[in-house]
């Protein structure tokens, strides 16, 4: 069972840039609790994504010495990619491939062929590197762009991702238009399917159906989860309004219910949960 806690997700859509220090104390106390991944950062523009600028700053202050978690950090082109792989400590690049053709030229400036072939280039680079790809299709319960949307769709780019050799994918509801039944249908379909590759959920989401969310994506096989304290975060690239991620409070909770031991230092998560309010302003 894995937790990626995602404070960048959290972060990145806020107008206000919070301060590098505050970046660096909260992340570093995320580090201590025990979640399997921390999604730290981006190496985007930041002319896109403002709030992301001192990346590298932050990941040279992070004390990874003394925690058990992996780090993410989410690029969009080779160039960032690039950097990620040359600072060390960074043990997985995530990258936005959308099933959407809209939300992938507005999210990353490329088209979805483009995207594709991005995508290759950066596994390669990867895999140089001893770092892992993490690829996250997003839009992928449906799209607000009237695009062509089916569990076909997703099928078909899993199969096309699967040739060029990527080991996890992410479904990403960047609007937070899934339910219970389209997620069993695609894990349903997939995981079975493709046993070579670790399939994740992102979802976004209002506060109700969280839970039946996160139980129809377990009980059809997937274990892999991203979440963000409270739920702060959702897509700045999507939509006007921002829907923010899953509360890994709730993610806790509902694992738990279902008889998921989860091994986290609470003492630790408490005091995180303590420093969200300062941070989330």
């Amino acid at each position: 069972m894995k937790i990626v806690e995602c404070p960048r997700d959290a972060m990145q859509g806020l107008p206000n840039f919070i301060p590098t220090e505050q970046k660096v104390a909260y992340i570093n106390q995320l580090l201590k609790v025990g979640f399997d991944t921390i999604d730290f950062g981006s190496f985007v523009s930041p002319k896109a994504i403002p709030q992301m600028k001192d990346s590298a700053e932050v990941l040279n202050r992070l004390q990874l010495s003394d925690s058990r978690s992996k780090l993410l950090a989410i690029v969009a082109n080779l160039r960032g990619a690039e950097q990620a792989v040359t600072l060390g400590g960074i043990d997985y690049l995530g990258f936005p491939l959308s099933l959407s053709e809209t939300f992938q030229i507005r999210n990353t400036n490329k088209s979805i062929a483009e995207a594709l072939e991005t995508v290759e280039n950066i596994q390669n680079l990867c895999v140089k590197n001893s770092v892992q790809l993490v690829t996250y299709l997003s839009m992928g319960f449906g799209n607000p762009y009237n695009d062509p949307y089916s569990p076909e769709l997703v099928i078909s780019f899993v199969e096309q991702l699967n040739g060029i050799g990527i080991g996890i994918i992410s479904l990403a509801d960047t609007i937070g238009i899934s339910n219970e039944n389209n997620i069993a249908l695609l894990f349903d379909s997939l995981i079975p399917a493709y046993t070579n590759i670790e399939f994740g959920a992102h979802l976004h989401a209002h506060r109700h159906g969280v839970k039946e969310k996160i139980v129809a994506a377990y009980n059809s096989g997937c274990r892999r989860f991203d979440s963000a304290l409270m739920g702060f975060g959702g897509c700045p690239m999507a939509e006007d309004e921002l829907v923010g991620n899953i509360p890994t409070e709730t993610l806790i909770t509902s694992l738990n219910d279902l008889g998921v031991g989860i091994n986290l230092d609470m003492k630790a998560l408490e005091k995180a949960l303590l420093m969200v309010s300062n941070i989330f302003q």
